[in-house]
């Protein structure tokens, strides 16, 4: 069937939104939590640990992925989980927490203080992942085959612009607030506020927007109309994909690779932003919190996207094979910014902004070659299932570095932790020796 013969509304229209739609929330939850904690004084430690738990929806995202297929319509699901992360968002505003200017100051505001927050959060994560399952899921009813591929680089680019919403404009907002009110919490209530607006005028948007695809049906109703399969065979399917996944030549060498090669960022990426805004007697930079979402959420996160970018024509020129190496290198080896951050302690943003490029772009190049191994990988009977297996790894990837990171650095200080993030580059470098000599040399390539 042709959807677009059910509405007459171009996906220009609602696929942009939607995309960005579903990059605020992971971006509040992950990113902004991350801050927002550590401007309020919560130790490193507490902090790394206890954000890293918000990621486990999106980690366990595809256990219940299948009751969006079977209760209501994706569209129902969309709409829903649009209201209720509005509602979250309004809700984290209102019950914030305000410890005092000392406190903060001290850098001990216990983790405990923010019980409520964290219970809101973990529910957003829910919330937002559920999102992304349905939307994914419409994007694939709602157009045609054709329109579909044709509106890819648009969903990406919208996501990419929640990525800049949300680790840019949203942390600057908060810094200019702090910076004319000297008040920390209430800065962070604000810029919850503004998501929450902003989220709610994206959610009064799409229920009068987004289109109702004849197709965007529960999966029930299609069987009982025998246009789908019955469910025990869709639960010998999901058994099938386990199986074969796990039985794939070279499987354990390629967990191995998942979880290692982005170990280095790993660890990098939670204590990054706390780093930047610690004050230089910590072994910080001492940025302000409107700075950091200049120099980090906005330039920074261009330079990643431009990384992925130009990673993703340089893979289709020469291929995974060829390129593995080279994107190896740039993933690891810009981490050395952050030891010369650490020891010189530059005032200068544009020293700071470069060298954040800088890593950030290498992160990006080198993420490109992680991506085309997952789809390398998955390829067989069960790509979808064996791709979303992946994902799961992926996750697990920047979990398990994340539970400890903040308490590493705590008991070694930045400069020692920077320096052991050069000393994990030597994982990366061993899986990537070994997944190398199985890659199909033409993969990858136009």
């Amino acid at each position: 069937m042709n959807n677009l013969k059910t509405s007459n509304k171009s996906p220009w229209w609602w696929v942009p939104t939607l995309y960005f739609a579903e990059g605020v929330p992971y971006f509040v939850v992950n990113n902004i939590s991350v801050m927002m904690f550590t401007k309020m004084g919560v130790p490193n430690g507490d902090m790394s640990f206890f954000t890293t738990l918000l990621y486990f929806p999106w980690f366990l995202k595809g256990v219940w992925s299948p009751i969006v297929d079977v209760v209501k319509t994706k569209r129902w699901w969309i709409v829903t989980m649009q209201i209720v992360l509005t509602a979250l968002m309004a809700l984290l505003m209102l019950t914030l927490p305000t410890p005092s200017k000392e406190m903060i100051a001290s850098g001990h505001t216990p983790i405990s203080m923010f019980t409520f927050t964290l219970i809101l959060f973990i529910i957003a994560a829910f919330a937002s992942a559920t999102h992304d399952i349905a939307a994914d899921g419409f994007y694939m009813l709602a157009h045609s085959p054709s329109s579909q591929a044709a509106f890819i680089g648009i969903r990406s680019t919208a996501y990419r612009i929640a990525s800049v919403f949300g680790q840019g404009v949203l942390v600057a907002i908060a810094g200019v607030v702090e910076k004319s009110s000297g008040d920390i919490p209430y800065s962070w209530r604000i810029t919850l506020g503004v998501s929450a607006v902003v989220f709610l005028l994206i959610t009064l948007y799409h229920i009068f927007v987004l289109p109702k695809p004849a197709d965007d049906h529960p999966r029930n109703q299609q069987e009982e109309a025998g246009t789908a399969k019955p469910s025990s065979s869709n639960a010998k399917e999901l058994l099938a994909s386990f199986g074969s996944f796990f039985s794939k030549p070279y499987v354990w060498m390629a967990i191995v690779f998942m979880l290692l090669y982005r170990l280095p960022e790993g660890f990098l990426i939670k204590l990054c932003m706390p780093f930047l805004v610690h004050p230089t007697t910590q072994g910080g930079l001492g940025l302000s919190t409107e700075m950091v979402g200049v120099v980090y959420g906005t330039f920074g996160v261009i330079a990643l996207l431009g990384g992925g970018i130009l990673g993703g024509i340089f893979a289709s020129r020469v291929g995974l094979k060829k390129s593995l190496w080279w994107m190896a290198l740039c993933m690891t080896l810009p981490c050395l910014t952050f030891v010369y951050l650490a020891y010189a302690q530059p005032s200068n943003t544009i020293v700071i902004t470069i060298a954040l490029c800088i890593e950030q772009f290498g992160y990006g190049f080198g993420f490109t070659a992680y991506m085309l191994y997952m789809m390398y990988f998955s390829e067989g009977e069960f790509k979808t299932s064996h791709y979303a297996i992946c994902t799961a790894f992926m996750a697990l990837s920047m979990m398990l570095p994340g539970f400890v990171a903040g308490y590493i650095q705590e008991a070694i200080g930045y400069i020692n932790f920077f320096w052991m993030v050069m000393a994990c580059c030597v994982a990366t470098f061993v899986v990537t020796y070994f997944v190398d000599k199985h890659i199909d040399p033409e993969y990858g390539r136009k």
